[in-house]
């Protein structure tokens, strides 16, 4: 480890990791689902649930055993960093002209494999050179969240507009659409590309030397990371964290879609959807003191009741961009309270040398089976349920009716907070002594 902490490189590093992420994944839905004759690819809503669901799914899975059974007992993290992020910048080059649902499930989720890895490849990183873990990695990890918005903002400020000027809203700087701008979004994967080529080279050449671990995994941490399971909080906090993965999934199916169908212009979507990250900045600064103040089960019923109240919103009729927009702050709530909590309490209630395994477990569930359950099933059982058959000038047409989509998914939300604040209680006193 190095004398001194490179706060800057690893800083740059996070700030590129979640740009990659940022730069397609907010337009993706609405690229996808958009008609053809629009610039879209006119993919069915059950169609962008198994590309973004299952796709995601796969790579969730994997990305555990490729970066902590391949990478980092065999490679130095960084040039295997740098690999993973040059080979996905080719596939991402080839996936802004695929356009057949097969090829986009077979391509996307290679992607995934791909990519998710480099999550954990660049936490670890980050942990290996960091003199004070608790009190540096924050400041570092936040860089992430800044690059997930600047990419967000960036794209469509360049590429989908012309003559910006300031207005109220985010992103603040807007101006008239280009031509064609809904088929211009399937540059966003080639601008995603670029920042993955130029992140896969700065890992290659500026990234600290990071050698293997062979002896970091223990063979059997993982079977007794199952043990914690005979733990009740924890049986809860699996069922809830599947629960909300599922609805927070389909809101990065579903939430381009809804906010163009409510009069949002394309080009202004992807930074809509980073309103949350900029209340997640802050919710995480102050995580700390709200989970010693209140504790664990007030906090995850609190991200619970987020999702609901953002769902509950968007359900409304009439809602108007300006509302749907404001209460993208409560994504920022939900993510915080719920998500980071959970892993909180995850890392407190495990036995110190099973932690890293403990954290593997209840990652699988939230980034795997979540996702394979609301994207690839309760969207698209939701979707077809909730689907209208309209006639316009002698053409028939399918239009989703959000406002009940979204009631389902904020009902969900709800009894999530209602199961916490009934059945979890807080174990991790106990686990201590």
């Amino acid at each position: 480890m190095e004398s001194k902490s490179p706060l800057g490189r690893l800083s740059v590093m996070m700030f590129l990791q979640y740009a990659v992420w940022g730069a397609w994944l907010p337009l993706a839905g609405r690229f996808f689902g958009a008609s053809r004759e629009a610039g879209g690819l006119g993919f069915s809503n059950a169609d962008i649930g198994l590309i973004l669901g299952v796709a995601a799914s796969i790579g969730a899975i994997a990305a555990p055993f490729v970066a902590g059974q391949i990478a980092d007992r065999y490679f130095r993290t960084e040039r295997f960093l740098g690999f993973l992020l040059l080979v996905g910048a080719a596939l991402q080059w080839q996936l802004r002209s695929t356009t057949t649902v097969n090829e986009w499930l077979v391509l996307g989720s290679v992607y995934s494999v791909l990519y998710m890895p480099t999550l954990a490849l660049s936490n670890s990183l980050a942990f290996a050179h960091l003199n004070d873990r608790t009190r540096e990695f924050g400041k570092v990890r936040v860089w992430g969240t800044i690059g997930w918005i600047a990419a967000s903002w960036v794209f469509p400020m360049i590429w989908l507009q012309h003559d910006l000027k300031l207005q109220a809203m985010p992103p603040f700087l807007v101006g008239p659409e280009l031509d064609n701008v809904t088929g211009r979004l399937s540059d966003a994967f080639l601008f995603s590309a670029i920042v993955s080529a130029v992140y896969g080279v700065y890992a290659l050449t500026c990234l600290p030397a990071t050698p293997p671990k062979r002896d970091a995994v223990e063979k059997l941490a993982f079977a007794r990371a199952f043990a914690l399971l005979a733990k009740p909080s924890m049986v809860v906090l699996m069922l809830a964290g599947l629960a909300v993965s599922m609805i927070h999934q389909i809101y990065f199916i579903q939430a381009g879609p809804f906010l163009s169908s409510i009069g949002l212009k394309d080009s202004q979507v992807g930074p809509a959807m980073t309103v949350g990250q900029f209340s997640e900045i802050v919710l995480i600064a102050l995580l700390g003191g709200v989970l010693k103040r209140v504790g664990f089960r007030l906090t995850l019923m609190l991200g619970a009741l987020a999702y609901f109240g953002r769902y509950f919103v968007w359900s409304t009729d009439g809602v108007t961009p300006a509302i749907a927009v404001t209460s993208q702050l409560l994504h920022g709530f939900g993510y915080a309270f719920f998500f980071a909590s959970a892993y909180i309490y995850v890392d407190r209630i495990a036995p110190p040398d099973v932690r890293h395994s403990a954290q593997t477990m209840f990652g699988i569930v939230m980034l795997g089976g979540g996702p394979i359950l609301g994207g690839a099933f309760l969207n698209r059982w939701l979707a077809e349920a909730n689907t209208v058959k309209l006639v316009e000038g002698g053409v028939e047409l399918s239009k989703l009716e959000f406002g009940p989509f979204f009631l389902t998914l904020s009902w969900i939300g709800l009894g999530v907070a209602a199961l916490v604040l009934w059945a979890f209680r807080d174990e991790t006193k106990e686990a201590t002594t």
